[in-house]
């Protein structure tokens, strides 16, 4: 792609840089902003600079938070002996659309993946182990996406907590194998968040 200015090109080559997102796509992208008043364009780029400088890690749930507690962690209605575990913040916001979820959450950062280099040290799954032997839990949801990789971390959490004689349920399968949770419309998902089931169960005996 020719690019009239080294300006117009830094900034669609920085854009292009996300996820999903090609060259045509960033150009677009950029000239969006450049026909936005100055502004505009400020205060887009002054979001994205205080976003990495200063979001922060709830030091309970590990979700994306303003604080060091997030909202949900310090709210007194939400119930805090039942935690659901998670991949990531995309997984938190797609359970709370479904209105059906009135826990806690733990955030895992992650799924266990061997391919990737990945491994129980690189997830915050010794802390959610350290909040169930430390807090009043009534039980724990086990809330991954249905892959291999969402499988594999299942059966690892299954095997670090079930000593601990609490309730470790799963969702429902109404979620198709292959199917990552932030992808699953609010129903389904919330239908598979209310008639979980025993983690146990879905062991091959």
């Amino acid at each position: 792609m020719n690019f009239s200015s080294k300006l117009l090109e830094d900034a669609v080559n920085e854009f292009s840089k996300l996820p999903g997102v090609g060259q045509k796509t960033a150009l677009r992208l950029v000239l969006h902003l450049l026909n936005k008043e100055q502004e505009e364009v400020e205060h887009f780029g002054n979001a994205i600079v205080r976003l990495r400088k200063e979001i922060k890690h709830c030091n309970i749930c590990h979700n994306i938070s303003d604080s060091q507690i997030c909202e949900i962690c310090a709210s007194n209605k939400r119930e805090k002996e039942v935690i659901c575990v998670v991949e990531d913040t995309r997984d938190v916001m797609a359970v709370e659309n479904t209105s059906q979820y009135f826990g806690v959450y733990h955030v895992l950062g992650g799924l266990i993946s061997p391919m990737d280099g990945v491994g129980p040290s690189d997830l915050f799954i010794d802390s959610l182990v350290q909040r169930v032997a430390t807090t009043p839990v009534k039980e724990v949801i086990l809330a991954l996406s249905a892959t291999m990789e969402g499988d594999t971390t299942l059966f690892y959490l299954y095997k670090r907590l079930k000593d601990f004689q609490i309730p470790i349920t799963t969702i429902a399968r109404g979620i198709a194998f292959g199917g990552e949770l932030e992808y699953a419309d609010e129903i389904t998902l919330g239908r598979s968040i209310i008639t979980r089931v025993p983690y146990e169960n879905s062991l091959i005996k």
